[in-house]
């Protein structure tokens, strides 16, 4: 769904109606009151559409016990587990940053429908009905099942039980959200990322190297060769940002820029070989968008952030670093550069070898620099007390590749300029028009 000023100004008008009605119907609340606590009611949503259209049944005479309250950022416990079951799957960049993507979606969605029936039903205050934190909890497991079938879908359901509550009231919640998710999932089987790739590549002879190839000793395929064509959310397409292509093979520049990363990894610091390792993002770890996902969550939980502010950081980042993946695969496989390890050992230096285990995917542009600016241009509009110091990881995040001698330095300053870009075409897009 695509948001235009226009839709925000019809969301506005919209909302005041919706408060004029429930005053007219004699709804206890004011105009005022009605405006005032709903910040997320007033949201756009990302996939439902208007909320409204996911039915609650009005509160039920017996609710049974309290609202529950999350023990950290609400949605943060979903997006965590998506954390720990990307980490148990082949490295893949693009596939999980889609994945944060639609639980942290799933999530906002169901917080505004959530807040939209407060309004309606006149329980606008904190622990009204339906509950926050079950319809979250169903929207999120349910999309987090469909993302991971190796997992236990029964473990996820508990998990949403228990984060739901017991009552009749949390049980109408969570079923709600449960709908939210259906329609998540509804939109990811239409992305494109099912489509398998049919093997198709650059011609490559001895004669004429320059295309891409596995690390020296490896014959594994590329990663992911379709994924700049998944669907997006805020770019028009993946090639929306393409950059120039990269120098040439065998160019001066080309050459310069190899011969750079040699002397890079010749005078490394013991602070950046740190830096590389902390960055690095490997097989077994969250990836990249887990390392800006772990960030927001800690960020939040030490802001003691609300609902509502937390649900909105985790989707907007989200949704960043997931157009910023599928923009710097169509990057990739648009011109399939050679990494620095098969192009210094072919150019410079046939015994030379990088910091850090090269990846299964071209070099330009870095998915890192593309990830790490997206993440941080939108943490530094959302918390601008901690701007410089977002912008400052992003950048150390981007160099950290040339660190770990598995990037040239244009793959780092292209990527990182189309995450800027995505970022700030992400904040334009939001649907959140307040905090």
């Amino acid at each position: 769904m695509r948001r235009t000023t226009a839709n925000v100004a019809a969301v506005l008008v919209c909302a005041a109606l919706v408060c004029a009605a429930l005053v007219a119907s004699g709804c206890s609340r004011s105009t005022e009151d009605a405006v005032a606590r709903p910040d997320a009611a007033r949201w756009l949503t990302w996939v439902v559409g208007s909320p409204g259209t996911i039915r609650i049944p009005p509160p039920p005479g017996d609710p049974g016990p309290p609202a529950p309250v999350s023990a950290g950022p609400l949605g943060g416990q979903w997006v965590e587990l998506a954390m720990e079951f990307v980490s148990g799957r082949t490295k893949d960049p693009p596939a999980s940053s889609r994945a944060y993507a639609l639980v942290s979606v799933a999530a906002f969605d169901a917080l505004v429908v959530a807040r939209h029936w407060q309004v309606a039903f006149g329980e606008a205050a904190d622990g009204g009905y339906p509950y926050d934190e079950a319809v979250v909890a169903g929207a999120a497991s349910r999309v987090l099942a469909h993302l991971f079938p190796e997992q236990s879908a029964l473990r996820l359901d508990q998990q949403a039980e228990a984060a739901a509550g017991p009552g009749a009231a949390a049980a109408a919640s969570l079923q709600a959200g449960r709908e939210v998710g259906d329609r998540v999932i509804a939109r990811a089987a239409d992305d494109g990322s099912q489509r398998v790739w049919d093997g198709t590549r650059p011609s490559d002879r001895p004669d004429q190297p320059g295309f891409w190839q596995p690390p020296p000793g490896s014959v594994s395929p590329p990663v992911q060769p379709l994924a700049g064509t998944w669907r997006t959310w805020v770019l028009p397409a993946g090639d929306a940002l393409r950059p120039p292509p990269p120098p040439a093979y065998g160019s001066p520049a080309l050459l310069a820029e190899a011969q750079e990363v040699v002397d890079i990894e010749r005078g490394l610091s013991e602070g950046q070989k740190r830096v590389a390792r902390y960055w690095e993002g490997g097989e077994g770890t969250p990836l990249p968008a887990g390392i800006w996902n772990r960030i927001v969550v800690d960020h939040l939980t030490d802001r003691g952030a609300t609902g509502a502010e937390s649900v909105r950081a985790l989707a907007l980042v989200n949704v960043a670093l997931a157009d910023a993946g599928v923009a710097a695969w169509d990057a990739k496989y648009a011109w399939w550069t050679p990494r620095p390890e098969n192009a210094v050992r072919e150019l410079i230096d046939p015994a030379w070898r990088p910091l850090l285990r090269t990846p299964l995917f071209p070099a330009y542009v870095s998915g890192h620099s593309t990830y790490s600016a997206a993440a941080a241009t939108v943490l530094a509009d959302l918390f601008p007390d901690d701007a410089d110091r977002f912008r400052a990881m992003g950048e150390e995040a981007g160099l950290s590749r040339l660190y770990g001698g598995i990037h040239y330095r244009s793959d780092h300053v292209q990527g990182a300029g189309m995450g800027r870009e995505i970022g700030a075409m992400v904040l334009e897009s939001s649907p959140a028009l307040t905090a």
